[in-house]
């Protein structure tokens, strides 16, 4: 119940920030984007736990930074976080702001997964997907798009303050299309960095193995990132674009890698927040 509060406190905010911008700007600039991702990363960063532990720290931003400064054309200021939370998630906040859940890095086998995934969120911020749905929302809900990237299980509840059935017809249509747009360059964005991109259809198949043996523990990433085995064969076709040669030629793994995964695994539980 606390943590539905929580998250429930998160995405009330989080929706009365982007109305008060969304007002003023259609598709908001760069400056209004930074501002606004800013706002939400504090809002966040108060609401749920978050691992501090330094070398945890350094390491998703290092690993962060090697893809997002290939493809960054904007110069954002890019900070990459993971929450401390079991369940399997991941999401963008606009701005450069990239959140990964603890649960998620547990089911990772090798840095090339992981860095799939980084990938695929820094293509949502570079590509402005949350602002161009943010901009179409206007007439239907206005940031109902962040909430339901940020806690998706309240998104249904939330129809009774003012999401409507339309509005969640709209955005999930745009999150197909933004997330097969962030695919395919999330491929592009991850080999280009020099890493293996086939860690993206690698990921994909642990997520669809997971929801075999446990659905509950992937509800919140399917909510947000729906995966089918459809996604897979894209990504694929992608990765098969690319030169053997080339392909061969990029990292999959480190050392470094496991042994962040096993530090992490190793980290006591944050302190849960109070309400």
């Amino acid at each position: 119940m606390a943590r539905l509060s929580r998250r429930t406190s998160v995405v009330r905010r989080l929706s009365m920030s982007g109305a008060v911008l969304l007002l003023t700007s259609c598709v908001p600039n760069t400056a209004q984007e930074v501002d606004m991702g800013n706002q939400y990363a504090q809002q966040i960063e108060q609401q749920l736990p978050m691992v501090r532990d330094p070398e945890i720290v350094r390491y998703i931003n290092v690993l962060g930074d090697s893809i997002a400064r290939v493809v960054d054309d904007r110069s954002l200021t890019w900070r990459f976080n993971v929450v401390d939370q079991d369940e399997i998630n991941a999401f963008a906040v606009p701005g450069g702001h990239i959140y990964v859940n603890r649960g998620l890095i547990a089911r990772t086998t090798n840095m090339s997964e992981l860095a799939g995934v980084i990938g695929h969120e820094i293509a949502h911020v570079t590509q402005r997907h949350s602002m161009k749905q943010m901009a179409a929302a206007q007439r239907a809900n206005v940031g109902f798009s962040i909430g339901c990237v940020i806690a998706p299980s309240l998104c249904q509840g939330l129809a009774g303050t003012g999401a409507s059935v339309a509005a969640q017809g709209l955005f999930a249509k745009f999150s197909r299309d933004d997330e097969s747009d962030a695919d395919k360059f999330g491929v592009l964005y991850v080999s280009r960095s020099g890493i293996d991109p086939r860690g993206m259809p690698s990921m994909f198949r642990i997520l669809l193995q997971e929801r075999e043996r446990n659905p509950s523990g992937v509800e919140a990433w399917f909510a947000s990132h729906p995966v089918e085995e459809s996604r897979i064969r894209v990504t694929e076709e992608e990765i098969a674009k690319i030169d053997p040669i080339v392909l061969r030629s990029l990292a999959r793994d480190s050392r470094s890698f496991q042994t962040f995964k096993t530090r992490l695994a190793g980290l006591p539980r944050s302190p849960q927040r109070a309400r």
